[in-house]
């Protein structure tokens, strides 16, 4: 169902996916392993807390894609989200196709209340 501005406003749950910019990987690639972080994360909180399970659900699902530069970066932003309590999900690449086994793609954080994800990814920017 599609949502209108009005209702996006509403929306307070929230997934972040955070990507390294450094790794150059295709769209394609970069698609794939912000899928398997969704996913990964969702399952998380579904078997942690499914009050902010289904009202992430029933709001949309929301999804956002940031950039960062780094493994390290990442690193940092990881410690900070474990620290706040937050379901984090780091993605390993297998290695079969763009990068190294274990390279190390993206990492999800949430679902979870839109301001305590912002406070650790708010400064970060859109892929």
């Amino acid at each position: 169902m599609a949502r209108g501005l009005s209702e996006a406003k509403d929306m307070q749950f929230k997934l972040v996916i955070v990507v390294r910019e450094d790794l150059k990987i295709s769209p394609g690639k970069m698609a794939a392993q912000v899928g398997h972080a969704a996913v990964s994360c969702a399952l998380k909180v579904k078997e942690k807390d499914r009050k902010i399970f289904s009202k992430w659900m029933d709001e949309g699902q929301r999804k956002v894609v940031l950039r960062i530069g780094s493994l390290s970066e990442l690193d940092r932003i990881e410690r900070m989200a474990d620290a706040a309590s937050l379901i984090t999900s780091r993605i390993v690449d297998a290695g079969l196709t763009e990068v190294p086994p274990g390279t190390v793609t993206c990492l999800g954080i949430g679902p979870s209340r839109e301001a305590d994800v912002d406070r650790i990814t708010g400064n970060l920017k859109l892929v």
